[in-house]
């Protein structure tokens, strides 16, 4: 079974997504069996942050008791081998918030979106924060630009593992994520809330989780947007 949960936004930090971690933390301590669970955790999108993965593993490791490992990419502390020995290792795998262009480009350098598409279809859990949770699409809407100098968001193309376009903090952007997926040539998106997940399994939807957020698909019809606010779990 091949499983993405893409969280829309929130802060671990401050546990607004514990619903969701908790949710994620049960699908690998299942996938570990009698073993204790390791989750790793992928900051690349953050340059890297060491506070980040240190409110990753305060939630993980001292709320759920996973152990929670980190692959450093950035500064070359780590070397590839031992990055690929973490994420063949792992139960899940949790992809951190950031700038998603500076981190597709990055795991590309390194080979690690390979890594990463070879663990998801060997049935390791994955799941993702914004940056994390718009990667796995085809296409994304996504502020990287915004973060580098830009005043715009805009459609990029993702890994591709999951079909469609995805965008993230949709309560944040509803009003640019509207216009601008009417004036586009997609026909649906998935548009995910702060605090809320959506889970694909073996590349379909299969519902929500939501820890405060909302989800929904977004369609045009006759000009105008439908939305259908997606089911929880």
């Amino acid at each position: 079974m091949k499983r993405i949960i893409s969280i829309g936004g929130g802060e671990i930090r401050n546990k607004t997504t514990l619903k969701i971690d908790e949710y994620i933390a049960n699908l690998a301590k299942i996938k570990a069996g009698d073993k204790r669970a390791n989750a790793l955790f992928i900051g690349t999108a953050s340059h890297d942050s060491m506070p980040y993965f240190n409110s990753f593993r305060k939630t993980y490791t001292s709320v759920f008791d996973i152990k929670a490992e980190v692959a450093l990419m950035v500064y070359g502390e780590m070397d590839v081998e031992k990055i690929k020995g973490k994420i063949e290792n792992a139960d899940a795998i949790y992809v951190g918030g950031g700038d998603t262009m500076y981190m597709l480009s990055k795991w590309k350098e390194l080979g690690i979106d390979k890594m990463l598409i070879k663990a998801y279809e060997e049935g390791t859990i994955i799941a993702g924060l914004s940056a994390g949770a718009i990667c796995w699409f085809a296409d994304m809407y996504t502020d990287s630009e915004m973060m580098n100098g830009g005043d715009e968001y805009v459609f990029r193309k993702g890994l591709g593992i999951l079909n469609g376009l995805m965008t993230p903090h949709y309560n944040e952007r509803v009003i640019d994520f509207d216009k601008n997926f009417l004036e586009s040539n997609f026909k649906k998106a998935y548009a995910i809330e702060n605090d809320c997940a959506v889970e694909f399994v073996d590349g379909v939807m299969t519902g929500a989780v939501s820890a405060g957020g909302n989800a929904y698909l977004i369609e045009k019809e006759n000009g105008t947007i439908k939305k259908t606010k997606i089911n929880e779990l």
